[in-house]
């Protein structure tokens, strides 16, 4: 399962692939970027990283380089007005029209007690 995902030049997979957790220093995903305080910043994907599975096709995770990476953008004023207009029509129950307190989950499209209304009387 190793030899399937080491290809360091690319020749099978046309990127250079490493195992899950053997990528190469100077490398980092997305989320490991953002948690750094970096953005892409246009560059392509680096190489991929795989991970085998049974019965099922492996995961890959696509790395960037860190010494190209960009700081993060900061906020302006003009997105935090609009993400302050945002969350509270992500918290209005559109049944009930009351604040839930938190984020009205996309796939019950109202609070969780006018989604449940027996749970709530019990």
């Amino acid at each position: 399962m190793f030899a399937k995902c080491f290809d360091p030049t690319g020749a099978r997979h046309g990127l250079p692939t490493h195992p899950w957790r053997y990528a190469p220093d100077g490398l980092a995903t997305k989320r490991q970027l953002r948690a750094r305080g970096l953005r892409p910043g246009g560059q392509s994907t680096a190489a991929q990283i795989m991970r085998p599975r049974y019965r099922r096709g492996p995961l890959v995770a696509y790395p960037y380089h860190v010494d190209r990476a960009k700081p993060v953008r900061p906020m302006t004023p003009g997105k935090w007005a609009a993400l302050a207009k945002a969350m509270p029509a992500r918290r209005t129950c559109p049944a009930c029209r009351q604040d839930a307190g938190y984020v009205i989950p996309a796939s019950l499209g109202m609070c969780v007690p006018c989604a449940y209304p027996d749970e709530r009387a019990a």
